[in-house]
């Protein structure tokens, strides 16, 4: 089914969790072609998986004739973002910040048609380092209530440990940010994760006091399992969009081994497949299930990399999972042959080593429940090791029933 009006299809796929004026901005976006802008903090040098959903939205409405501004935050990435955090983030150097938002462009230009005019890329540090702080103060701070700001949960979180004046100014910047995006590109929409509900209001209250322009501001669905946990947690970390950091493989297999209950709703807000489709999966058949699980992981293999990355991971998936066979596509660590003492190194410290456990405890506990094996054969001895001989002609790891990992010298 086709919607005529994008708001009706973000609501429909899922993707809509709050905003301001739902009849007001429903009514915009069916009327007019509506400039809009979500803010990308450069906290990484690489964008991750809960940035991707935002830029799945922009792809959205871009499909639809709206405009995205993709906001790079080299100003407000100086300063971080406190939501979400307990404690203040790590500050960044210029030239980081600079570095990870070269990252960040052409990460984003494989999503978004930024030709023509039809997207723009803009840095808040092109106005935010230029501030007078005097005059901002005097210009901006009378049009925020310090009592309000202390409820807004970005600021709640870093209460209990303190609000340093530094982070506390990230609210009145990026509420400046849009401000600016208004005055100068006629924006009128802003868009972000659910957790930036306060700063978006923060920039729609600013632009009525200072201009008395109406905009509007909707917020997103958070990607989390549906017991409410956070997705895109890898045992390596974050699931990364750059291939160095996150390989293609270990892409497809996140998709592909999450929960059965999770496969339905993260087609919906993370891929473009039709809502008929996807809701035509019978969700008690474990064929249609795991059929449902590959295709996920396919199109967002597909998405984030390429198609042919995506038929190099089913193709390794399959043979993994089909004849229990080696390939050349699944994840590898190659060790370093300091590591090894005497001619060869324990299970234990291999599985830390490539990731595949995050403690020592972690991989005694996994050996000694079964859940790993070498070469095929089942390991349960915490003492076992790997020889040089061994490694130098490569050893598949396998832990659990569904993840596999490659380890040499």
């Amino acid at each position: 089914m086709e919607y005529e009006n994008v708001f009706d299809l973000l609501k429909a796929r899922g993707l809509l969790a709050q905003c301001t004026d739902e009849e007001g901005a429903r009514e915009l976006l069916g009327k007019e072609k509506v400039t809009f802008y979500i803010g990308f903090d450069p906290t990484a040098d690489s964008l991750h998986i809960g940035h991707f959903l935002q830029l799945i939205v922009m792809r959205h409405m871009q499909r639809y004739g709206h405009r995205p501004i993709a906001l790079l935050g080299g100003g407000t990435g100086m300063i971080g973002d406190p939501t979400g955090k307990t404690d203040m983030r790590k500050l960044m150097t210029v030239e980081t910040i600079q570095h990870n938002i070269d990252c960040f462009k052409a990460q984003m230009e494989k999503f978004i048609d930024f030709s023509g005019g039809k997207a723009l890329m803009v840095n808040n540090a092109d106005w935010l380092c230029k501030l007078n702080y005097i005059e901002f103060l005097r210009d901006i701070g009378p049009h925020f209530s310090v009592n309000r700001m202390l409820t807004a949960d970005c600021v709640k979180s870093r209460l209990e440990q303190g609000c340093t004046l530094l982070e506390f100014n990230y609210m009145p910047m990026q509420s400046y940010d849009f401000l600016q995006l208004a005055r100068n590109y006629d924006c009128k929409m802003q868009l972000g994760g659910d957790d930036q509900w306060s700063n978006i209001i923060g920039g729609i209250e600013l632009n009525r006091r200072c201009d008395q322009r109406a905009v509007y501001g909707m917020t997103f669905t958070l990607l989390t399992t549906k017991e409410g946990k956070k997705m895109g947690k890898t045992e390596k970390g974050a699931l990364w969009l750059d291939p160095e950091k996150t390989s293609p493989y270990e892409f497809f297999q996140y998709w592909r081994n999450i929960d059965d209950g999770d496969v339905q709703n993260c087609l919906r807000l993370l891929t473009m497949v039709p809502l008929e489709e996807i809701d035509a999966i019978d969700i008690h058949d474990g064929p249609a299930i795991n059929a449902a699980k590959e295709k996920l992981a396919y199109e967002m293999t597909s998405l984030v990399h390429s198609q042919a990355e995506a038929d190099k991971a089913l193709a390794a998936a399959k043979s993994l999972f089909g004849a229990g066979e080696s390939h050349a596509d699944m994840p590898a660590t190659q060790l370093d042959a300091a590591l090894l003492q005497e001619g060869s190194i324990g299970v234990l410290d291999v599985l830390v080593t490539t990731g595949l456990c995050a403690s020592k405890r972690e991989a005694r506990q996994l050996v000694q429940q079964g859940g790993i094996a070498l070469d095929g054969e089942k390991v349960t001895d915490v003492a076992a090791s790997l020889s040089e001989a061994q490694l130098k002609a490569g050893v598949t790891i396998k832990k659990g029933k569904k993840i596999y990992h490659k380890v040499n010298l």
